[in-house]
């Protein structure tokens, strides 16, 4: 049954009182005064309290105050000799569950304080069942975000406010990079980095929940909540507390986690298909298709930055022979050994696309003409000291014809810069071949039939 706090200042009354709701199994500590009243609330845990209205050194009503501020949950009947309805009508606007007048029957006091408890369990189902739906639409909202900002962000706001943490750390794994940090909520200012550092030393082995041991830290308590992919590990969940937590935290945070660790394996999947449609099928190249994309946005940064990039335009010499004397399925492995060759001579943030046939279009972020006539020549030696097909025991001999375009010195729009570069790229056919030429405006274009079937004939 329930445990009852009964404040009244008549001895009789409390024993009176008493009796009838012990009679019922009901658990009863008695006191006499309003200071009594709020130590004994400060020292236990009660279910309800039955409260006189008039009280030496203040009344029921203060009582009343003191649960519904200090002690949420807990219910009050409030007893009274005065039979008018202003206190009654007072008592119920403040959060009294009952109002009952002197002389109190056992059969009323009992049915009052019953009803008082049913009505405190109904109300913590209902905000229960609230918070489990609004847990259940939060996880909803994670697993099915495909975008990777908006999931941390959203990961994070999730835990702090359903989790009740005082600040939230999100690590996801990188094959390359190992645990780094994707999103972090209510951290001090100045002590992200430190407390990052540290969360990777403790967690690279990690695949269980467990609670980090706290040194030196504005926070009492810390748990991390992996997220795991069968036998991968795909991040981990950091929450810290200024206090305990309670146990509907760490259901929350554990049902979060679980959302959270599958939005992440959506988002790889979803990247794998991506790559499907923006990758070229023999090369694994990106295509042309992925190279305007990534053109559109460096153009856009690139014009609010000023900061410049450069475009290289290459066409391989004289391909059509390897086809015409080795066939189209050697032609095709010198193309994939081409895009090899290319890749290992710029970095790993610059973007190498196969454009058709045997060009291809490299971007130079942050690289300016002067830099870029430097990576093009380093290409177009390696291109022609390079053996292709060597282990076959071919050992083909290729060059390459390269044009160079650079942001903002020769254009400013992506059309003009791949024009340019296509042009530059074009003379050197015209001419010597294996070479490198810069772009220039007065540049003849090339033919129509190379630009729209490619030269794979050249």
């Amino acid at each position: 049954m329930a445990r009852i706090l009964l404040v009244d200042d008549e001895k009789i009354a409390r024993t009176l009182y008493g009796d009838y709701l012990t009679a019922v199994g009901h658990t009863v500590t008695a006191v006499a005064t309003l200071q009594d009243a709020r130590q004994a609330l400060a020292m236990d845990r009660f279910d309800a309290v039955v409260t006189d209205l008039i009280l030496p050194g203040g009344d029921g009503m203060e009582v009343l105050r003191s649960v519904r501020e200090h002690h949420p949950g807990v219910e009050v009947v409030v007893i009274t000799a005065l039979d008018k309805v202003d206190p009654a009508v007072r008592a119920i606007k403040s959060g009294a569950a009952e109002y009952l007048v002197k002389p109190v029957a056992p059969e009323a006091l009992q049915h009052a304080v019953r009803r008082a408890l049913t009505t405190r369990d109904l109300m913590q189902e209902n905000a229960s069942l609230r918070r489990h739906v609004a847990l259940l639409e939060a996880g909803q909202r994670l697993a099915t975000t495909l975008d990777r900002e908006k999931l941390a962000t959203a990961t994070t706001g999730a835990l702090e406010s359903m989790a009740a943490a005082s600040a939230v750390v999100l690590l996801e794994r990188d094959a390359n990079l190992g645990l780094r940090a994707q999103g972090t909520r209510g951290l001090p200012q100045g002590m992200e980095d430190a407390l990052v550092s540290w969360l990777r030393d403790q967690l690279q082995e990690a695949r269980a929940p467990r609670e980090l041991e706290v040194l030196d830290a504005p926070f009492d308590r810390v748990l991390s909540f992996p997220a795991v992919e069968g036998e991968s590990v795909l991040g981990h969940a950091v929450l810290c507390y200024k206090g305990p937590g309670t146990e509907w935290a760490t259901e929350a945070a554990s049902y979060l986690v679980r959302n959270w660790t599958l939005a992440l394996r959506n988002l790889d999947r979803f990247a794998a298909v991506e790559d499907l449609a923006y990758v070229d099928d023999l090369t694994r190249l990106f295509n042309t298709r992925y190279l305007h994309l990534v053109l559109d946005r460096e153009v856009r940064d690139a014009l609010q930055t000023q900061r410049p990039f450069s475009l290289l335009f290459l066409d391989l010499d004289h391909f059509k022979s390897i086809n015409d004397t080795h066939g189209h399925l050697v032609g095709s492995k010198v193309l994939v050994e081409t895009a090899r060759v290319v890749k290992g001579c710029v970095r790993d943030h610059d973007v190498v696309a196969r454009y058709g046939g045997d060009e291809y279009v490299v971007m130079l972020r942050g690289t300016d003409s002067g830099g870029a006539l430097k990576v093009a020549e380093r290409i177009r030696r390696t291109m022609e000291t390079h053996q292709f097909l060597a282990r076959e025991g071919l050992s083909l001999k290729l060059s390459t014809c390269i044009g160079v375009a650079s942001f903002p010195e020769h254009a400013r729009d992506k059309a003009t810069l791949l024009d340019l570069s296509d042009r530059a790229m074009y003379r050197g056919k015209r001419g010597t071949r294996n070479v490198v030429y810069m772009a220039a405006q007065d540049l003849e274009a090339p033919p129509a039939a190379r630009r729209q079937g490619g030269s794979g004939a050249a």
